[in-house]
């Protein structure tokens, strides 16, 4: 990053870790107004971000998309330090590849099981020698550390994959995410405030690696993304057409190759909050079907893409029962909430006189209509859009109330063998960190009931909103916030009254096919090829057939396949197969998977698939050791990349009033003029979007949950639906206290050995623990308080008033008696290997 970008910069990284007292202190440098300070005992500042840029290049040929993301670390401080960076891929991606260059060395990164890669990453990181790790926390979150970059040093990381390009309709999309949402966690684990992270609880025990510290409001990370994207015609001489980006603003030009065009962010300081979305046809309104294989020393794979036959609408209609769940949690209010509505108002408006409608909203809690549904009548209708036009957002995002209030007790009533179409649709941005157990809960309480759902958002959470789809047996559909609601609606009602191709299934004849995936495949609700990925154990020769039932009744199509004298190389088909293997074991317990407890037997089988096909998974992780270098300076402070609000979410939507903020260390106060008041404020590097309406975005934005409290049941407002939450008084002093830090004392005494005890990664000398304590307050009186309990302060974070130091375990309750202390946690986290 050059020195202009540096001078003012808004904000630097959130931090867990200290400086080594016995490094030698220079001369303080002048800090910057506006930037995080991480001092230690001797008042040395480590300085500001060290993710410096991003940048995307993607090559897609038609349905494969081949993705490299480089990301470009740099220490800009004068101590050594350690960056750990949460960021969003592609829920779809294979990922099988990671390089780590530092100065003129290139790593090639080693795929290893996650608890030994792991182990590799931290003796490294002991050593001295620069390394990095890269953990798979969901199919579309990921963390990438970087231990020991040297004060002014650069350590460059590339990561590689493979996914198939979505078509439907006649138009491909491609989809890259910049930002990881904010996640409400159940248990009351939800980051407090900007610049923290969330806690982990027991039905999220890995809270803390998927809500990365965000920006408080008016500022910016500092770290830019570039992207470039060459789509080729296929054929060649069939050029893309109708290139567009309903996000961000584009160019495009020929590419490299003939036949090619390249796509790219018009702004080089993009600001990451919100997804790139790109939209192009390739001649015709169908894509042509295709079989590729591919042979190497493992055996054969193959991708097969068969289409659909086009949509028939049945000579009877049968009528729907259509239950809508709108999500008012605080991440959807204001402009998101608004535009979820809109989707609704017009989905009640397809209804027609033979169909029955319910509503329910979910935040905190669940808020249902009526207690059966009923008929699409004028006099019910009204009466919806009157409930809905009063909901606003606010609360947690308790989605597993609602699936309760919509699968699983409507499902004990009598349907009988006549009763209508029952279709589900959540419409929410998926902020939630429980997102396996909600799949797993829709699959195991659907039954006959589709289900839909709409992501709302420029950044929704992908890999929830498709998984529920699938789990469900419906439908996916995305409506950014600068989409058009109307074509939305209109392809919603068309699967709902007609699918295309239900009862799906592939009759391979004599092709020595095996291990097919997904399997099953899944029912089509509009016109998207099928894909399925399998092994081969010969030349592929011989007929496939599909079967399945349109509106008409049943139909079947059968293609020939044959090889060919020098098939194309095709060497990521075995990355496809391998995914779509690892997604089917994954599925078969996912409900284990959200509380830390998969089942052995099919851990081995996800572990051996990515070992032996270099693949990340949930338990295979990449890391990359420069062993040739070894570093000065001791251990290495911990810096945590802060990542941006999403465009269009609300700060006190989610954080709450002004008193919430004060409470996380970011009162209103301090962002008019004090400690954040003389930052540069962030400014979009474009304009929202003319079809925005004109409403005024969140630039940035954060998403972490309040807490919440309900109303006396009783409580109803003026059109009879029941009253939104309030705000729940105070935390009591033990619960501002890390679950693993209360009752600490007590363990000690029972457990250690003359005050020394070792939980985890967690280590506690000589009745001493190392915490970080968020404060309201940072002052004069606060430290006097506690230096009166003993408190040695070894880092300090003005700007987010936050605390890095060693106390006494046997003081912890009596510093979370202290009205000032909003929370404290532990620096090292007991499960942290």
């Amino acid at each position: 990053m050059s020195s202009r970008r540096w001078t003012g910069l808004v904000l630097a990284c959130g931090f867990a870790g200290a400086v080594p007292a016995a490094m030698p202190a220079p001369p303080r440098p002048a800090i910057p107004g506006g930037q995080l300070q991480i001092l230690g005992a001797d008042e040395r500042s480590p300085g500001l971000c060290p993710l410096e840029r991003t940048d995307v290049e993607a090559d897609i040929a038609g349905f494969l998309a081949r993705v490299t993301v480089k990301q470009v670390f740099r220490n800009p401080s004068d101590a050594k330090i350690e960056a750990v960076y949460v960021f969003p891929l592609s829920q779809q991606a294979a990922v099988d590849d990671m390089t780590m260059t530092v100065g003129d060395r290139r790593i090639v990164g080693q795929i290893r099981e996650r608890e030994e890669a792991r182990a590799v990453y931290e003796a490294a990181k002991a050593a001295g020698h620069v390394a990095s790790l890269l953990d798979q926390e969901r199919p579309n979150i990921f963390t990438q550390s970087v231990a020991n970059i040297e004060p002014g040093a650069t350590v460059t990381i590339e990561i590689r994959y493979i996914e198939t390009v979505k078509y439907t309709d006649g138009q491909f999309e491609w989809v890259f995410p910049m930002v990881v949402g904010p996640r409400y966690i159940p248990g009351g684990g939800s980051a407090p405030a900007p610049m923290t992270t969330g806690q982990n609880t027991t039905q999220v025990p890995d809270a803390s690696k998927i809500t990365p510290p965000v920006t408080p409001p008016g500022t910016r990370a500092g770290h830019d993304i570039g992207l470039r994207v060459t789509v080729f015609g296929d054929p060649p001489d069939m050029l893309p057409t109708d290139l567009r980006s309903e996000l961000h603003d584009v160019t495009t030009a020929p590419g490299r190759d003939p036949g090619s065009t390249t796509v790219q962010l018009k702004n080089a300081d993009e600001l990451p909050n919100r997804d790139f979305v790109l939209r192009y046809r390739l001649g015709g309104d169908e894509a042509g079907e295709a079989f590729l294989y591919h042979f190497d020393q493992r055996g054969g794979f193959f991708t097969l893409v068969l289409q659909p036959p086009r949509r028939v609408v049945p000579a009877t209609v049968v009528p729907r029962e259509l239950i809508l769940v709108l999500d008012t949690s605080g991440s959807m209010s204001g402009f998101p909430i608004e535009k979820a509505k809109e989707v609704m108002r017009k989905l009640i408006d397809t209804l027609g006189p033979h169909d029955t409608f319910n509503l329910i909203t979910f935040s905190g809690d669940t808020a249902i209509l009526w207690e059966q549904p009923r008929p699409a009548n004028p006099q019910n209708i009204a009466a919806a859009q009157k409930f809905l036009a009063a909901r606003k957002g606010g609360g947690g995002t308790e989605m597993m109330k609602a699936i309760d209030a919509a699968l699983v007790q409507t499902q004990k009533a009598d349907r009988g063998p006549h009763a209508p179409i029952r279709v589900v649709c959540f419409l929410t941005d998926g902020y939630v960190g429980n997102d396996f157990e909600i799949i797993a809960a829709v699959e195991k309480n659907a039954a006959t009931t589709r289900v839909f759902s709409f992501g709302i958002g420029n950044s929704v959470n992908r890999f929830l909103l498709d998984g529920m789809a699938r789990a469900g047996r419906g439908a996916v559909e995305y409506v950014t916030l600068a989409g058009e609601a109307d074509a939305a609606v209109e392809r919603f009602h068309e699967r709902v009254l007609a699918p295309v191709l239900t009862d799906i299934t592939i009759d391979w004849g004599t092709l020595p096919v095996a291990d097919v995936f997904p399997t099953p495949v899944p029912d089509l609700f509009s016109a998207q090829p099928i894909v399925v990925h399998g092994r081969l154990a010969g030349l592929p020769e011989g007929t496939v057939t599909l079967r399945g039932r349109t509106g008409a009744g049943p139909w079947s199509e059968t293609i020939h396949v044959a090889p060919t004298d020098a098939p194309p190389d095709h060497a990521a088909l075995p990355s496809l197969w391998a995914r779509a293997k690892v997604e089917d074991l994954m599925n078969r317990d996912l409900a284990a998977a959200q509380r830390g407890a998969f089942p052995d037997e099919l851990k081995k089988q996800v572990v051996a698939l990515g070992l032996e096909y270099r693949l990340m998974t949930q338990f295979t992780s990449f890391v990359a050791v420069e062993e040739l270098t070894v570093t000065a300076g001791g251990v290495p402070v911990k810096v945590q990349v802060p990542v941006e609000m999403p465009q269009g979410v609300s700060y006190e939507g989610v954080f709450g009033s002004d008193k919430l903020w004060l409470a996380g260390g970011l009162s209103q106060g301090a962002l008019a003029g004090g400690t954040l008041g003389s930052l540069r404020a962030a400014t979009p590097s474009s304009p929202p979007p003319a079809s925005m309406g004109g409403a005024v975005l969140a630039e940035p934005a954060a998403n972490a949950p309040r807490q919440q409290a309900r109303r006396p049941a009783e409580a109803r407002d003026a059109d009879g639906a029941p009253d939104m939450p309030v705000l729940q008084p105070a935390p009591a002093p033990r619960d501002k206290l890390a679950p693993v830090l209360r009752d600490l004392a007590a363990r000690v005494t029972k457990d250690g050995h003359d005050g020394t005890l070792t939980i985890g990664a967690m280590r506690i000398e000589a009745w001493h623990v190392d915490v970080i304590v968020v404060l309201a307050e940072l002052g004069e009186k606060t430290t006097a308080a506690l230096k009166e309990l003993g408190f040695r302060v070894t880092g300090e974070s003005k700007a987010t008033r936050l605390l890095t130091g060693a106390i006494d375990v046997r003081k912890l309750d009596d510093l979370a008696k202290l009205a000032v202390v909003v929370r404290v946690k532990p620096v090292v986290e007991p499960g942290t290997p």
